[in-house]
């Protein structure tokens, strides 16, 4: 008897089965991947975890030389950075698909296993921005410019493909703001000009707009060329738009943009009271609520709140008690 030979088999066969079940040419599986029991023979085998230790004894030169061809002979990845990078990039172009752009916030989360592609794509941008810079000191002659940390061209290029504007020269914020008020432009027809008249995946997108034309001369020459030839805006005239006291349901449609967000990223309202909600301000920036907080106190006050507001939080699960 080989347990261990009898092991290895049982791997090859559910690992073959897994490339026949998900049309795959390559063995990228995910580490909590357990074969499910209608499988048969091979039901219940843990075969991401097997592919993790197979790829360290590979790494420790232990893994004998025929199980090495056999396994690539299945399509066999090594490297558990790429299969990683592999999975994110899979992540990020089904958010794209179906929020239009790749800007997401960076608390974003996405995908069945719940992968903090915001986060991810964070990482890719640092790596692509120094990329950038380290190419320019070595076109500038510097000599022994360490390539530690950069992307590779085709992984610039899988993200190009996915959406261009990736990964601005300024801040994600605003390229965030820009591609969502590019994309209610078109399905609307018109620019919001309100604060608070137009929120879309928690962006106040009025607020974006008028914070635009006002810091007209702080954005940049292609920034300005965006928002004239693609949006048709244009600077404040002198003593327009300036800024105004915020009313009461200034505030209350802040933190209600704020609450939705939440929503919309986490699935429910259950704020914790000392949460702090990251949101984009009036002049582009990021800028934090205290949403748990804010929350609370309107829970304190609910016999004063009008049926319309109270009606609101209800329809984002609002719990009261």
């Amino acid at each position: 008897l080989h347990p261990e030979g009898a092991y290895w088999l049982r791997g090859i066969e559910a690992a073959t089965r897994w490339l026949r079940e998900t049309g795959s040419s390559e063995l990228r599986v995910p580490y909590v991947f357990t074969a499910p029991e209608e499988w048969g023979a091979v039901g219940g085998y843990p075969l991401g975890r097997w592919i993790a230790d197979v790829r360290r004894y590979y790494a420790a030169g232990t893994l004998e030389a025929a199980r090495v061809t056999e396994l690539e002979t299945l399509g066999m990845v090594w490297s558990a950075w790429d299969t990683a990078w592999a999975d994110g990039l899979a992540v990020a172009k089904d958010y794209a698909a179906v929020h239009g752009h790749l800007v997401p916030p960076t608390n974003a989360v996405w995908g069945g296993d719940g992968m903090t592609v915001g986060v991810w794509l964070k990482n890719q941008r640092a790596a692509a921005r120094k990329t950038r810079e380290n190419a320019a000191r070595r076109a500038a002659g510097e000599a022994g410019v360490s390539a530690a940390g950069e992307l590779s061209e085709s992984r610039l290029e899988a993200l190009d493909a996915i959406d261009p504007a990736w990964c601005p020269a300024w801040g994600i914020d605003w390229q965030r703001g820009f591609h969502l008020t590019l994309q209610y432009l078109r399905s609307a027809g018109v620019l919001p000009e309100k604060s608070g008249e137009v929120i879309v995946q928690g962006e106040d997108l009025g607020a974006w707009t008028i914070a635009q034309r006002i810091g007209w001369d702080k954005l940049t020459p292609a920034q300005q060329w965006m928002l004239g030839s693609v949006l048709g805006l244009e600077p404040a005239r002198e003593g327009e738009l300036q800024p105004v006291r915020k009313t009461q349901a200034d505030r209350w449609a802040t933190h209600l943009a704020a609450a939705r967000q939440f929503h919309a990223r986490e699935g429910h309202l259950r704020v914790p009271r000392k949460h702090v909600e990251e949101m984009v301000g009036e002049d582009g920036d990021a800028v934090g609520l205290r949403l748990g907080g804010w929350l609370d106190n309107t829970r304190r006050r609910a016999d004063k709140l009008s049926a319309e507001r109270r009606a609101e939080l209800d329809e984002l699960g609002m719990r009261w008690a």
